[in-house]
Order: C-alpha cells, then sequence, then structure tokens
C-alpha cells in the first residue's frame, strides 16, 4: 500500500507480497525509490520479517496516531487552565458541577459504548456510573462542609499568585514530557505485535506516566504547602505582599533538591491508597444494618488505615516545612491528628474526593473527544487511543486541581499545630470548623458507647 507523505520517502509493498497481476504473487524486498517520489513505507526498518509467525503484522505509523495524543496533551492543558480559572470565579458552581455531572457522563459513555458494541467497556462505565452515583448518595450530608473547606481553600490559593504560575509552569513541562511519551504511545497502537502485547505495553507506559504525573502533582503539592504555611504561620493574612521575595524559590528549590527522594517515594502510593479510603469509608457508614458484610468491610477498612498512618498527602506538609523523610512526615502528621482529633475533621472532609471528581470528568472529556476522532479514522484503535488519551487528560488536569488540595491540607495541619493560625486568618472559619469537629468527636463518643453497649 502507498502513502503520500511529501516530497520524501519510501516504497514497500504490503508483508512482503505484491500481487501485480490477478493469481500472480511476487515475493519482493522492501525497495527505496527516487526521493521525488515522495512515497513512505509502513516498516520502515523491514522489522516484518522477523517477527512473521508469532506476532499478528499490522501496517501503520507513528506518525499515524501522533497527532490524535497531541491533540490530547493540547484539550488536557486547556481544561486545566479553564477549570482552574472557573474555581477562582465560580467556585460553588464548579464544585457541585464536578459532584454531580461525573455520574451522568459516565453512564452516558456507558450507554454510547454498549451501541458501539463494546461491551466490557459499556459494563466498566457503568458500574463506575453507579459506584460514583453510591458514594455521593453516601457523602451528601458532608458536601456543605466540604464547599467551605474548598471555598477557603480557593481564596487562600488566590492570594497567591505567583504560586499559580509555579503550578502553570509545571503543566508545560508535564506536556513537555508527555510529548516524548506520546510518540512511545503511538509506536505501541502502530506496532505490529497483536492486541494483547500492545495493551500490556500500554499498560507499563500508562504506569510510567501516571507514577511521572504523580512526582510532578506531590513536587507542586510542596510548593504550595510551603508557601501556605508560611502565609498562615508568618503573616496570618492571605496576601502575599509581606512574605520575604525569595520565599517561592527557596520553596521551588527545595522541593526539587532536597525532598526530590521523599515526593518520588510516596508518588508511588499516596493516590491510590487515598482513593480506596474514600470509596470503603464512603460504602461503611451505610451498611450498619448488615453485620456481615460490616465486618467485611471493616477489616479493608482498617487494613487501608494502617497504610494510610505511612502514605498520606499530609506528608507533604511536613516535608516542606520541616524537610522529614517521607514516612516520619506520614507518621507524624497522623499522630498529630489523632492527638489532637482532628484526624475526625479530616475524615469528615470530602474536599480530595471533589477534586478527584473534577479531575476525571476533565480525563474523559479529553478521551471522548480523541475517541471520536479516532473512530472516524482508525476504528479498530479506539478504545487504545482513546483510554490513554483520558489517562493524559486526567494527568494535566489533576495538576491543577492539586495547588487547591495542597492548601486544603495544609489549614488541616495548621489547624491542629495551632488553631490561632486559622483564628488570626479568618476567625468565622475558625470557629465553623470548631463546631463541627465538636459534633463530631461527639458522634464517634457517642458511637463508640453504643458498640461497647451493644457487646
Amino acid at each position: 500500500m502507498l502513502r503520500a507523505v511529501g516530497y520524501f520517502g519510501f516504497l514497500t509493498f504490503n508483508h512482503g507480497v505484491f500481487s501485480g497481476v490477478e493469481g500472480v504473487e511476487m515475493e519482493t524486498e522492501p525497495l527505496c525509490v527516487s526521493l521525488a517520489t515522495g512515497m513512505m513505507y509502513s516498516d520502515r526498518l523491514n522489522i516484518d520479517r522477523y517477527t512473521q509467525g508469532f506476532l499478528e503484522n499490522h501496517k501503520g505509523l507513528t506518525e499515524d496516531y501522533w497527532p490524535l495524543y497531541a491533540v490530547a496533551g493540547g484539550i488536557g492543558v486547556f481544561i486545566s487552565w479553564v477549570w482552574s480559572l472557573l474555581l477562582g470565579s465560580y467556585a460553588n458552581e464548579m464544585m457541585k458541577v464536578s459532584v454531580h455531572i461525573l455520574t451522568t457522563y459516565l453512564a452516558v459513555v456507558s450507554v454510547l459504548c454498549f451501541w458501539c458494541r463494546q461491551f466490557f467497556w459499556g459494563g466498566a462505565f457503568a458500574v463506575g456510573a453507579l459506584l460514583q452515583f453510591l458514594y455521593v448518595i453516601s457523602v451528601i450530608d458532608r458536601l456543605p462542609f466540604t464547599m467551605l473547606v474548598l471555598r477557603k481553600a480557593l481564596k487562600l490559593v488566590w492570594g497567591l499568585p505567583k504560586v499559580i504560575m509555579v503550578a502553570h509552569a509545571f503543566t508545560v513541562v508535564m506536556l513537555l514530557w508527555m510529548s516524548l511519551w506520546s510518540f512511545g504511545a503511538a509506536g505501541v497502537v502502530a506496532s505490529s505485535m497483536g492486541d494483547e502485547g500492545r495493551w500490556w505495553l500500554l499498560v507499563v507506559l500508562s504506569v510510567s506516566l501516571f507514577w511521572t504525573g504523580a512526582v510532578l502533582c506531590n513536587t507542586v503539592h510542596v510548593i504550595v504547602s510551603g508557601m501556605v504555611f508560611h502565609v498562615l504561620f508568618h503573616c496570618g493574612q492571605e496576601e502575599s505582599a509581606s512574605l520575604p521575595p525569595s520565599s517561592l524559590i527557596d520553596s521551588l528549590r527545595y522541593a526539587v533538591t532536597t525532598s526530590f527522594g521523599s515526593i518520588c517515594y510516596g508518588s508511588l502510593f499516596t493516590a491510590a491508597i487515598r482513593t480506596l479510603r474514600w470509596e470503603i469509608r464512603g460504602f461503611r457508614s451505610k451498611i450498619c444494618g448488615n453485620e456481615c458484610l460490616l465486618c467485611c468491610v471493616d477489616f479493608l477498612f482498617h487494613l487501608v488505615e494502617t497504610l494510610v498512618r505511612f502514605f498520606n498527602k499530609y506528608a507533604y506538609v511536613q516535608i516542606a516545612v520541616y524537610g522529614k523523610g517521607f514516612n516520619k512526615s506520614a507518621r507524624d502528621a497522623w499522630e498529630l491528628f489523632q492527638s489532637t482529633g482532628v484526624e475526625a475533621l479530616v475524615a469528615y472532609d470530602c474536599s480530595g474526593a471533589v477534586l478527584l471528581m473534577g479531575t476525571i470528568f476533565g480525563g474523559l472529556i479529553t478521551g471522548s473527544c480523541i475517541g471520536i476522532w479516532a473512530w472516524i479514522k482508525y476504528s479498530d484503535r479506539v478504545i487504545m487511543v482513546a483510554s490513554t488519551a483520558m489517562l493524559m487528560g486526567m494527568v494535566l488536569v489533576g495538576l491543577g486541581m492539586v495547588v487547591v488540595e495542597s492548601a486544603v491540607t495544609s489549614i488541616y495541619i495548621c489547624f491542629a499545630e495551632d488553631p490561632l493560625l486559622i483564628q488570626r486568618w479568618d476567625a468565622d472559619f475558625f470557629t465553623e470548623m470548631s463546631e463541627v469537629l465538636h459534633r463530631r468527636l461527639q458522634h464517634r463518643s457517642s458511637r463508640s458507647r453504643e458498640v461497647l453497649t451493644t457487646a
């Protein structure tokens, strides 16, 4: 098959066999032709001659699929920046959208997958929509407090415009890395191996992308946490004018040098464990009537709680402020929460889950746009391209969300270490946090007495 790509190129014949006349086949080798022919062949290194017999041949060029990934990166950056701007201007509305629209979108994508006879993916998205709906129902009473915390975190972050600029700069760094990564992913999609081999390679590439994205997110986390802690501790105001000019540079240098090893280590586990904890905690609160199921869920819950002691996002604040190692920071943060009772407040808050919903929604939009394009051009590669594009969108949007999440974690650490820091910054917010904490501690105490009485 001839593929026109410009003025320079080569010519090959599909799978080394050319049918010049009906019924007559001629064995051929890939041939170079005049540069003026402007033709290119798909197996330029002639690798297929070594793989025939144990790999399924498939013609294609990396350049065929790379534009799809390039557009996916652009869409992800655009959504990330627009989402951040809308959060700053319409915080309440955007957070409500994050909570409610994800369920609807997952259901719509599920229906479309069933319509396209992709039954596995249709079922997967349907289960995702159901789990999302059940989780929102289980935490609906916590959302008012969650929205309050997120509004205050946004107020704090938007008082530090230089920090927002650093987050956008890291988004560009992530986009540059994705440019290299997308060539590898496009090459795998276009390769000559069978579907099973392609999927395994894409899984490996997806893990590498996820870890790199987590490292960059947590680097931003450390920078933002350090700056927010300085604002609350030294100034008591959301304005950055009274901060030393070198504060941001010092935080950036510290994050990418001294603390970088701890950031890379923690990035392997924190996101997965935190997500699992949200889901188990949400279901646990709704199955009190089924003692057998509650026992199983309690076992999983305590197992995950043990892991959270060693891998939690609050460790990064301790890393940013005190320069501790990751495991020590995680243990110290959790012991601080438990000794002060703030852990009950942290458990009640769902701000991380709300921000994750926005991240997933951004990834789904990116994957849907690229999936439609791939369906038009390469219908047999839609799922491969769309799923990896969705992951790209999630990583890029997550970089925008991590700024707000870092402010939330810093607020809780400051409230646990010295509540007067929060009172000096915002007295009304301090009063509301104290009231919610008091109610949660009372609730836990009454629940413990009830368990002891029943036993």
